[in-house]
């Protein structure tokens, strides 16, 4: 199965309107991620918008084992069918939360990087594996020193405080 799609095809729909689902196994996360999508052809622009869903294996920032991540994530992208720049020159003014990928003139969407530049996005910046995480134990800094031979110079540092 490729994981692309031709704009040609979506205008060939008789509402400009292309279904595509897409099931693949995704190397870089290590699991299938199923997705969902409607292609909407919008003039000059191309709506994606849809649904994917997968079990990411994660490795806990905490205790660094590993856990499935349950992701199912909105997908909305909007292409731009003829490269902006020869439309708007060097810059082009977008309104809050407005994201438009420019095709340069491509005749295909590839689907697989779409979905992959979705999952990282979508990914939590801290990935911990559940809220009882260190078998209930909180970690705290002293659980967390390690002991540094270099560092003991600094046990000893009297500060004198300076009154104005």
């Amino acid at each position: 199965m490729h994981s692309k799609v031709l704009i040609e095809d979506i205008e060939r729909e008789p509402d400009k309107i292309l279904h595509y689902e897409f099931d693949e196994f995704m190397e870089e996360f290590g699991c299938n991620i199923k997705a969902d999508l409607e292609f909407e052809s919008l003039g000059d622009y191309i709506e994606v918008y849809g649904d994917a869903q997968g079990k990411i294996k994660l490795t806990c920032d905490r205790c660094l084992t590993e856990f499935n991540y349950d992701l199912d994530i909105d997908i909305e992208e909007t292409y731009a069918k003829h490269s902006l720049q020869e439309e708007y020159g060097t810059e082009l003014e977008l309104s809050g939360g407005e994201f438009v990928t420019d095709l340069n003139g491509e005749k295909e969407i590839d689907v697989y990087d779409l979905l992959y530049q979705s999952v990282i996005l979508a990914l939590p910046n801290k990935k911990v594996c559940g809220i009882n995480c260190n078998e209930g134990m909180f970690v705290s800094d002293e659980n967390m020193k390690i002991h540094d031979e270099r560092m003991d110079v600094f046990k000893n540092i009297k500060i004198e405080r300076q009154e104005n």
